[in-house]
């Protein structure tokens, strides 16, 4: 996949650009294929608007040219600016630049005229943009791939003047939520022609991982960044210390919980950088990074080629909208075909849909672009298309699968964008977690986990509960928050508008993270189908025999409901043990007294759930729900028909895609694993400045 190192050259010299009849050939279609582009564009305007007119075909050639030219020289000059306006400025100054564009060509053009008000060449505008998305749609099958090849164009005019990176770098891409089973079923069905391709042909091999509990997103990329998996008991989680949920996607928590992880030597320490992540990696640069989204930082090219170009904001906000129509269509079909599971699809998942699988997607390709250009040694990537949709629709619905397929179009863009440069990058791909399916436990036993404990306690005020709706307001808040800490007029302004406090913009439902009251009793957090129970106003891990004493009826009540497969709390005796409805396993010991509650969960379940009970800030009870015996569905304590975070089903089945010159001898188990091996790839790589030796046993060449 590729170059190998021998085959670059850093004095090799080209032959001018009008001597090298492929390159000029790919110039010449690229201008014939835009300028064809324009034409449709603008005959259908025509056809449509009595807005606009014109005095016969020949100013409508002389249009697209004039729009050709106003779109360059507006591109150059939001560039110059960016640092003044900011990232919104750009955003809006695009916007705004299509009107100027539209208005100028028309007036310098004597043969077309505009009818109406200042409004005209703003519907102009609107319906072009509309128009021109549509063909670029047709022109790529439906894929929505415009902004992809336009970024291949741009990189095309600019590999001949890039220097080679001295070494081999490294591109690791996530697909958040991808579960191994999964993926092996769309590789053997074809549906991935290029990650697929790559398997297929040996260039690449599908390894699975065990991700362990909890299986999130945080608690992952916690190890696979930082080798801190430990510091991550679940998706949310309470501390008694402080009276705080604490929320991994919410930014001031990510940065205290960075804070007590990093060790200063992450996966991306040696000049790497960090895109839409959960966390640094000790990354110098980051981008769209929750734990970072508060501190200032720099702009890159990549920000301001997707703002001010056509392709790029402006075509995706027109895209969005047509997400949002798909999205209110699927979800009407699921309806209407009545099938279960399923969870009502409305609110702002609409939005973030739309949001995560065109406008962050699109502008991620761009930031990636921006540093495979660059050299920059290693890049870590998080797409989270696949895991929102998923969420909402079912982990093997057909709008799922047509999220990865989408995605793998992108990984296909990002080997092409490789290919044309002069230096080389191994691609990793790879998923922090799987996502398993099911009815949720409101919807099959008409009540909430909270409620059931309420039911189970002797308490005078209702538990707490942090339950979640959507984790695609995480990304969301983290772009926005980083917006608004541009020093700039926009970046002022932007801060003004949304009422930011503590320099954060937090958007989304706020019962995810509900504020806990000095003399709360019990506080009940989920993440996924899995659930921390605490006694609040009681200090420390509280053991079993006194959680006996204080609400007698707890234990056994939840190790006995039918949607609860067991329960994990800590003995002054033996130590962490789960009960089932039929029995009681030691974790420490193995010992099974009566049915081994923890069988149908795998054999690696016993040790995760061990590990987990050593987590600071556990749960005085973990509670995991049942797993369906034939469908292997669980019930998550979150209404989302897909789910994560505890144990059972697909949900702990990661995937590591790897170039095959590098050979696992053993599958990793747990993230923090994960990250010794990408470290170890990093140093073979030569790409880590403290070199160790490579533990032959597990990573070979």
């Amino acid at each position: 996949m590729a170059k190998p190192p021998e085959q670059v050259s850093k004095t090799r010299r080209r032959r001018p650009v009008w001597l090298d009849l492929r390159r000029t050939g790919r110039g010449l279609g690229a201008m014939l294929y835009g300028g064809l582009a324009s034409l449709i564009t603008l005959t259908l305007t025509f056809w449509l608007l009595p807005q606009i007119s014109s005095d016969g075909r020949l100013p409508i050639f002389r249009l697209v040219v004039l729009l050709a030219v106003f779109s360059v020289l507006m591109r150059w000059i939001l560039s110059g600016i960016a640092i003044l306006i900011g990232s919104i400025g750009v955003l809006v100054g695009g916007l705004l630049s299509q009107f100027a564009v539209v208005y100028l060509g028309i007036t310098v053009d004597p043969g077309v005229d505009l009818h109406g008000g200042v409004e005209a060449p703003v519907l102009v505008s609107i319906v072009m943009s509309s128009i021109s998305a549509f063909v670029g749609w047709v022109a790529y099958a439906g894929s929505d791939d415009a902004y992809v090849a336009e970024v291949m164009r741009v990189v095309h005019r600019r590999a001949r003047r890039i220097q080679p990176a001295p070494k081999t770098g490294m591109l690791i891409v996530q697909l958040d939520g991808l579960s191994a089973p999964l993926l092996n079923w769309m590789v053997l069905a074809g549906n991935l022609p290029n990650l697929g391709g790559w398997i297929r042909d040996g260039n690449h091999s599908l390894q699975t991982w065990h991700t362990g509990v909890p299986a999130t997103t945080p608690a992952s990329q916690a190890g696979i960044l930082h080798g801190g998996s430990m510091h991550i008991p679940a998706f949310r989680w309470y501390e008694k210390e402080t009276g705080r949920v604490m929320v991994t996607n919410r930014v001031r928590d990510a940065a205290e919980i960075e804070k007590r992880m990093s060790t200063g030597r992450g996966l991306l320490a040696d000049g790497g950088v960090s895109i839409s992540n959960n966390w640094s990696g000790d990354a110098e640069k980051c981008e769209l990074v929750f734990s970072q989204a508060a501190l200032p930082n720099s702009r890159s090219r990549g920000y301001i080629r997707f703002f001010s170009s056509p392709q790029g904001a402006a075509r995706g906000l027109i895209l969005c909208v047509a997400e949002v129509i798909k999205e209110l269509h699927q979800a009407r079909r699921q309806r209407v075909r009545h099938l279960v599971p399923r969870v009502k699809r409305g609110g702002g998942y609409i939005f973030l849909r739309a949001i995560t699988n065109v406008l962050l997607r699109d502008l991620n390709v761009s930031l990636i672009t921006d540093e495979l250009v660059k050299g920059t040694p290693v890049v870590y990537c998080d797409f989270v298309d696949y895991d929102e949709v998923a969420h909402h629709a079912g982990p093997t619905r057909a709008e799922s699968l047509q999220t990865l397929e989408g995605l793998d179009r992108v990984l296909g863009a990002l080997q092409r964008i490789i290919d044309i440069l002069p230096h080389s990058y191994e691609i990793v791909v790879l998923s922090d977690h799987g996502q398993s399916q099911g009815s949720t436990f409101l919807q099959r036993y008409g009540r909430t986990l909270a409620e059931v404990v309420d039911d189970l306690v002797d308490t005078t005020k209702e538990p707490v509960a942090a339950v979640g709706k959507s984790e695609g307001w995480g990304p969301v808040n983290a772009f926005l928050t980083e917006l608004t800490m541009r020093r700039s007029v926009a970046g002022s302004v932007t801060r003004k508008a949304l009422h930011v406090k503590a320099g954060e913009v937090e958007l989304g439902p706020k019962d995810c993270e509900p504020p806990v009251a000095a003399d709360e009793q019990m506080v009940v957090t989920a993440s996924g189908n899995l659930a921390l129970i605490y006694l609040a106003t009681t200090p420390g891990r509280v053991p079993l025999e006194e959680i006996e004493l204080l609400h007698p009826k707890l234990i056994p009540g939840l190790a006995t409901h039918p949607g609860i497969g067991f329960v994990v709390v800590d003995s002054l005796a033996e130590g962490p043990v789960a009960i089932g409805r039929a029995g009681v396993r030691v974790l420490r010991t193995g010992r099974v007294e009566g049915a081994d509650p923890l069988t149908q969960f795998g054999e690696l379940a016993a040790a995760s759930m061990l590990r987990q009970a050593g987590m600071p800030h556990n749960g005085d009870l973990v509670v995991v729900s049942r797993l369906d015996e034939y469908t292997h569905e669980v019930a998550a304590f979150e209404e989302l028909v897909g789910c994560h975070g505890g144990i059972g089903g697909w949900q702990t089945e990661a995937v590591l895609v790897h170039p095959s010159r590098w050979v696992l001898t053993e599958p990793p188990v747990g993230s923090d694993a994960v990250h010794e091996v990408l470290i170890g790839w990093l140093e073979k790589l030569g790409q880590r400045k403290d070199q160790r030796e490579p533990v032959e046993s597990k990573v070979k060449a």
